[in-house]
Parts: C-alpha cells; structure tokens; sequence
C-alpha cells in the first residue's frame, strides 16, 4: 500500500433566509417574507487514504479496474493503519495481490461516508484518481461495510453512471432515492442476526430494486451477526462477478 493524502474542495448550500422588513415598510402588517437563498460555498475536506496499485502495474500500458473501498465507523480516526483491520486493504496487508487498482480512504471521526459533503468528496477523490492512473472508466466499483455499505449505496445513488458495480455490505440507504441504481448491478450481503444494522435494510431495498433491476442479487447469512463482510471479503467469487461487470 502507498499512503497518499488529498485536499479535495466542493459542496453546494441552500440557505433558507428569514428577512424582516420591518423598516423598510414600517405600515405593513406583514413584515417577514421567507426567501430562498443557493450559492455554491467551498468547504475544504482532507482525506487520508492508501492506495494499492497492482503488481504488474507500472510494466503494463493498459487500464486497470479502480475499486473504492469504505470502511466502517470503527475505523474512523487519524490512524491510517485502521484501514486496514477489515476488508480489501486487510487482505492486501496480508499478501494478496488483486488485478485492480484499490483506493481506501479514511473518514475523520465526527462524520460518516453517507454526509453529502464526502459523498461530494468521494466522487472527486475518484476523478483525481482517474486522471493520475492508468484506469478504464467503464470499470469503477465501489464497496463498503456497516457505515461504507450506507455510504456504497450513497455514492451510488448520487452517482449512478459513474458504476459499473457496487458491493453494499450490511449497509441501508434512502427508499426513495433507491430507484436511481435501476441499473447498476449489485450484490447487497447482510447477516439476519445482525442487531448494529437491520438486515431489513438490506432486503427492502432488494425488494424495491428487484422489479427494475434485473442485476440486483441479495445474499442474506443465517445465524451471522454484524459481521457479515469478514465472509464476503474472503469470498473469491464477489471478485469475479465485480469485475465481470
């Protein structure tokens, strides 16, 4: 893993303004008129985060698959090193090698991948990748566990021409926006013995998605609890179908 830091800037406000006219037209019986405000207003968000190239990399000229990976609300911080406790990153430290190109940024401690602004965040932290690495733009796939399922499903939705394929784990994600993903392939996991995220997250969300998308799957764990990504991540298949797409 390379370790790699960006400052990444973007973000839109709406203000809702109360403005009392009470001196401009003191005789008026109704001073306060409600205005609606928008201006684009800059807020700077700094990311840690590892980037993983593989072997092969640097003696190929071809483009490579870009996965984002989001890890959980344990692993928030200033230590780069919890990226690494679960999931793609904890693999990688341990030896193996993948034929994508990862990125796992960390999230500070206060927030969660799913706020508007590091959605915003993520989708410019892709693009800056994209335009320093040799990536095929058809094939960007993001995943994400407990707190990166909810921000998988975020980012997703917000982006949905941007995926080829998302992997949301023990995750959930707005029932009304859901509809956006009618067609981004993807494979939901949950355990049913999960009490942190209900595993009702996932299936509603498979049920409003299944009659539009015919590349929605759900694969739900019987007696596994919260832990439904350590499974998931050893599962050399869900490589094989991300990348199929």
């Amino acid at each position: 893993m390379q370790y790699k830091s960006i400052k990444i800037q973007t973000f839109k406000f709406i203000f809702n303004i109360v403005i009392v006219l009470s001196t401009l037209f003191p005789e008026s019986n109704d001073k306060r008129y409600i205005k609606n405000f928008e201006t684009d207003v800059m807020i700077e968000v700094e990311l840690n985060y590892l980037l993983y190239l593989p072997s092969n990399y640097s003696d190929s000229n071809k483009e490579f698959p870009l996965v984002l990976f989001l890890h959980g609300a344990g692993e928030r911080g200033e230590d780069i090193n919890l990226i690494e406790v679960h999931g793609i990153p904890k693999l990688i430290n341990m030896g193996r090698e993948f034929p994508f190109i990862t990125i796992a940024p960390q999230c500070p401690s206060d927030r969660r991948w799913s706020d508007p602004v590091f959605v915003k965040a993520l989708i410019s932290l892709i693009e800056k990748t994209k335009s320093q690495h040799n990536i095929d733009d058809h094939r960007v796939y993001v995943t994400g566990l407990s707190m990166g399922g909810y921000g998988t499903l975020a980012i997703a939705m917000e982006r949905p021409d941007l995926f080829a394929g998302i992997i949301p784990i023990c995750g959930g994600g707005d029932l009304k926006k859901i509809g956006r993903l009618k067609n981004v392939p993807i494979w939901l996991f949950h355990g049913d013995a999960d009490t942190v995220v209900p595993v009702e997250n996932s299936t509603k969300i498979y049920d409003v998605l299944k009659p539009i998308n015919n590349k929605v799957k759900i694969t739900i764990y019987e007696d596994v609890g919260h832990d439904s990504w350590t499974q998931t991540y050893d599962n050399n298949h869900i490589y094989e179908w991300l990348l199929s797409q």
